[in-house]
């Protein structure tokens, strides 16, 4: 049904019909947001990443191919500008932020970053320690994680977006749990 109604919205606004486009993007900038923000770690870049993605899917939507799936394909582009950016991104060494003095006006101005107790949830500490535990896994673990359960994906899906076959995409979502499990084991 879903893929049905995108094809439907791709094809009104290829004829010319712009609110169509309009309704695609609003149905997926929350989700495609999500997933560039999870991939790249901080707000202001996943929102440019983001724009990035809606405006590479604009230009290249007349290519698309309507028979197959445009979340795949979205959030493909997605996954893809994510990656270009993180390989762009170089690293600041924090000795950069020496100053004349001998301090560290990073180290100075830093901040406690522990929740306050009235804070403190279970579910919050839940959500803490799974991505801890999750950065300890590998990057094709912690994608399949987060394909599956955050994007709602199905296998099928999650094996177009991350280009290989379904057994390899449901062994590595198995593979995935059972280390994120054994994280766990170690951080608690």
């Amino acid at each position: 049904m879903e893929n049905n109604s995108d094809e439907k919205l791709i094809r009104q606004y290829l004829k010319g019909d712009k609110e169509s486009l309009e309704i695609l993007v609003k149905k997926y900038l929350k989700p495609v947001y999500s997933f560039v923000r999870y991939l790249v770690g901080d707000d202001i870049s996943a929102e440019d990443i983001t724009q990035e993605v809606f405006v590479r899917a604009w230009k290249n939507l007349k290519k698309f191919d309507i028979k197959k799936n445009f979340k795949t394909w979205i959030f493909s582009i997605a996954k893809n500008a994510a990656v270009d950016y993180l390989r762009k991104k170089k690293a600041v060494p924090f000795s950069a932020f020496d100053n004349d003095d001998g301090g560290n006006m990073i180290a100075e101005t830093l901040t406690d970053p522990a929740p306050l107790p009235s804070e403190t949830t279970e579910q919050a500490d839940t959500a803490h320690l799974l991505r801890a535990a999750m950065k300890n896994l590998s990057e094709n673990h912690q994608t399949v994680l987060y394909l599956k359960y955050y994007s709602c994906l199905t296998f099928k899906k999650i094996s177009e977006l991350t280009g290989v076959p379904l057994h390899t995409a449901k062994s590595r979502h198995r593979r995935a749990l059972a280390a994120l499990r054994d994280a766990l084991t170690e951080i608690l």
